[in-house]
């Protein structure tokens, strides 16, 4: 028991110290395609939760929110305040919903994937089990962070974007489109060959509880 406790904290510090390295390593956490990029940062949140369980899960969850409110607070874009309340761009202001935005969906990333795996390992194959649950882990950030982005913020974002309210909707399915579908299968693809691995490695098999 002591040594499987030891075994998950272990695992838990390398995701958590994974996702950090990701997230500020230019160039490592974001994967050029084309004319957009994909972010990889939450691959470890999703893996974390598949094999350590919801609530861990979560809390590699918070640390990727947490890296996003520090890199959007210290490094801002003209959207920056969408994730962080402490960055303003002339009359517009981050406030309480920014961290909303900013670590609920995070969190549920490491919580989604779990249920999504559990519910169907014994169902289909595992490989197109973990592969679904990646799906369903990246497609809840991509997802969830664009959908509060319009209820909390349309008017500020639209303006920032340079488009009218009535346009908004368009331009969020086009980010979901654009940078979510490739964010999500590549998800889906890293998150099935790489927790194999480490079900082979670790005799787990089964995510732990």
């Amino acid at each position: 028991m002591k040594n499987k406790h030891t075994l998950e904290l272990l695992q838990l510090t390398m995701l958590g110290a994974i996702v950090f390295v990701l997230a500020f390593t230019p160039f490592l956490g974001y994967i050029p395609l084309g004319v957009t990029k994909a972010t990889i940062i939450h691959i470890p949140v999703i893996i974390g939760a598949i094999i350590l369980g919801p609530k861990k899960g979560a809390i590699l969850g918070a640390l990727f929110g947490l890296t996003s409110l520090i890199m959007n607070t210290i490094s801002p874009t003209v959207t920056s305040f969408v994730f962080s309340p402490f960055y303003s761009i002339g009359d517009v202001n981050g406030n309480f919903l920014s961290l909303v935005i900013c670590f609920v969906p995070r969190i549920l990333v490491g919580v989604v994937p779990y249920y999504v795996y559990q519910a169907l390992k014994t169902r289909i194959k595992q490989t197109t089990s973990l592969a679904v649950a990646g799906l369903a882990g990246s497609l809840t950030n991509t997802i969830l962070v664009m959908s509060l982005i319009y209820l909390f913020f349309a008017e500020s974002y639209a303006a920032a974007k340079g488009v009218s309210v009535n346009a908004l909707y368009g331009v969020i399915m086009s980010i979901i489109g654009i940078n979510g579908v490739p964010e999500a299968i590549l998800a889906s693809v890293l998150t099935a060959s790489i927790t194999m691995a480490v079900f082979k490695i670790t005799k787990q098999g089964k995510a732990v509880r």
